[in-house]
């Protein structure tokens, strides 16, 4: 099962761009970002036929990595390029990813050995990597749901000050930050007029090589 914790209107035309053959959801809310402790996309929580966690959240390539292939930056980039963009690619460039075919080597082992895989973490493994939910992040999911409430009413600018809040609150979870810079701008480059800060700003003061959380395999 995949589940996009996104705006509909933006992950509509990528599943059906991608027509899949499994269940393929779109969670607005972030509910299972808040109940799992996912922060940024892609992530992957591998769950057995009696629903049980075998591996919490961890960054989940489905055999590539999205960003190797989309940014293929030039030797140097053009001078008239919008510093925006000009930011927001070499700001890509510089993230580091997982080994995208190792993940699925091990996911597919799993599923053919089931609790035999190497792969499988007893309960134990599970609950000393699963990240705890503080009271900050508690009170984060709960300013993001208020503020998707009120945007969905059309009280914008109300929303905003909740929006504010979860990122002050809870800086880590990058699936807070784009959902909200996108009610601003589809594109984000046009978020830091009302947020004051923007992707590319957020991903060189925590650093590019902090986006994504290790994974151990």
């Amino acid at each position: 099962m995949t589940i996009a914790l996104d705006l509909a209107d933006a992950a509509h035309e990528s599943i059906e761009q991608a027509a899949p053959k499994h269940p393929a959801l779109i969670d607005e809310l972030h509910s299972v970002g808040g109940l799992f402790g996912i922060v940024n996309v892609p992530s992957g929580v591998w769950i057995d036929e009696n629903g049980i966690i075998v591996r919490p959240p961890e960054p989940a390539w489905p055999g590539k990595s999205m960003w190797r292939e989309i940014v293929k930056l030039p030797e140097k980039l053009p001078d008239d390029l919008d510093p925006f963009l000009r930011r927001t690619l070499e700001q890509t460039a510089k993230i580091k990813t997982t080994n995208p075919a190792k993940y699925l080597a091990a996911l597919r082992d799993w599923a053919a050995n089931g609790s035999e895989s190497q792969y499988a973490l007893t309960p134990e493994e599970v609950i000393g990597r699963s990240q705890g939910r503080s009271t900050e992040n508690s009170e984060a999911s709960a300013h993001f749901e208020i503020g998707q409430y009120l945007q969905k009413a059309e009280h914008s600018d109300d929303a905003i000050e909740h929006f504010k809040r979860a990122h002050e609150l809870q800086p880590d979870n990058w699936t807070y930050k784009r959902q909200a810079w996108q009610y601003v701008s589809p594109m984000l480059q046009d978020a830091r007029a009302v947020y004051g800060t923007g992707w590319a700003d957020d991903v060189e003061k925590f650093g590019a090589e902090n986006y994504y959380r290790p994974s151990d395999l």
